[in-house]
């Protein structure tokens, strides 16, 4: 599989403000802890594709509108 060789960004703390969420409202929504989320948010973990996709229906978006992946 090699290593990989992309950047993965997200844009959950401007959807958070948007929708006016907090973090512990939205690990609540996706089934995680608020350590997650914070993780998440700062680029520190890579989520799998399942809890990308809960994030992205605690939001009611479509999961490239949450996070993009740069080669």
């Amino acid at each position: 599989m090699g290593e990989q060789s992309g950047e993965l960004t997200n844009r959950i703390s401007v959807l958070r403000a948007e929708y006016k969420m907090t973090q512990q409202a939205l690990a609540e929504k996706a089934g995680v802890t608020r350590q997650t989320i914070i993780s998440i948010e700062k680029g520190k973990y890579t989520p799998s594709l399942t809890l990308g996709f809960e994030i992205a229906n605690a939001f009611g978006v479509d999961i490239n509108e949450v996070f993009q992946y740069k080669k």
